[in-house]
């Protein structure tokens, strides 16, 4: 499979000032992030709140100004040029985590996931009304006719995170930014929304940027996943190799913290147990080490991501059996 993108050396740094005469602080959101996305493939971004997700989807968007790094679509480095964006927001969509908060509440339903078609100047008015039934019976709101008419609040959650990736598949986009796009709904349709995606996403070859603090969501959709912490990649692999055999304690930690269904599961013993945080400088040496029951007077010094077995790496010292 040929890479449809990829991101080299991303860096985002925030400036918090600080209040009533404190110090200014600095977040590195995404620090020296890389990776590549295959065409069809399902790419995972995993962690938790505060990692760095989101930043890197706003970078690749060219939402927000990357500090440094590269990002390549189609082998073109995408840049500030006009052509150049226009061609990374038609090819490439975003599915935000609250259905309610990336729609308009004032527009219908039809104006909404038309609105990319006329921002692009795609067809004419019936063209675009084609489009806009096409896409909401492929997300399955029907009848499409009436569904077109109404205003976001007449729509259930889940209805209206069809609508919001019936938007995203208006322009036939190369790539989906899904950003928690379940996290929000109630259990019951997470199942139905995750297998509706992964249809879409066969269908039509999509290549998926998929972003989660949820594992097990993770491991049913994704291929490849990257593990970040604090802005920085700490393993990246195939799914099933990373979340079956991790190698690194932030990631057997976060499959630790995912819930037991099984009741005689409930009481077993957890292989990592993370410490409470050491009052140290984060940024120096390994993020994950003020936290790491296994530190060693190594991990001052920033670990390398290092190939473990076929396509899995890892940044940590201490190998995990």
């Amino acid at each position: 499979m040929n890479e449809i993108l990829k991101v080299e050396h991303l860096k985002k740094y925030f400036t918090k000032k600080g209040m009533f005469g404190a110090k200014s602080t600095t977040v590195r959101a995404t620090d020296d992030v890389s990776f590549s996305l295959k065409e069809g493939e399902v790419f995972v971004l995993a962690g938790e709140s505060g990692s760095g997700k989101s930043t890197i989807a706003k970078l690749i968007l060219k939402s927000i100004e990357l500090d440094s790094g590269k990002i390549f679509f189609e082998d073109q480095e995408i840049d500030n040029q006009k052509e150049n964006l226009a061609k990374i927001r038609m090819n490439c969509q975003m599915i935000h985590q609250d259905p309610y908060d990336s729609i308009n509440p004032r527009m219908k339903i039809g104006d909404i996931v038309s609105e990319p078609l006329e921002i692009h100047k795609i067809g004419n008015k019936e063209d675009r009304y084609k489009r806009v039934i096409e896409v909401l019976q492929e997300v399955k709101l029907e009848p499409a006719e009436d569904i077109v008419k109404r205003y976001p609040h007449m729509l259930s959650g889940g209805q209206r995170q069809r609508v919001v990736l019936a938007r995203a598949l208006a322009l036939k986009p190369k790539i989906i930014l899904a950003d928690e796009p379940v996290s929000m709904l109630d259990v019951s349709i997470r199942a139905e929304m995750l297998e509706l995606m992964h249809e879409l996403q066969k269908k039509y070859n999509i290549s998926f940027i998929y972003i989660t603090h949820d594992l097990a969501t993770a491991r049913y959709f994704g291929q490849r996943i990257g593990i970040l912490y604090m802005g920085k990649i700490v393993e990246i692999g195939p799914v099933n190799k990373v979340l079956v055999n991790p190698k690194h304690p932030y990631t057997q930690a976060l499959i630790d913290a995912i819930s037991e269904p099984d009741p005689e599961n409930l009481h077993r013993e957890r292989k990592i147990r993370i410490k409470e945080a050491l009052d140290i400088d984060v940024y120096q040496g390994c993020r994950f080490r003020a936290r790491c029951p296994y530190v060693i007077d190594k991990c001052t010094v920033e670990p390398e991501l290092e190939m473990t077995s076929d396509e899995h790496y890892s940044a940590c010292f201490v190998k995990l059996d």
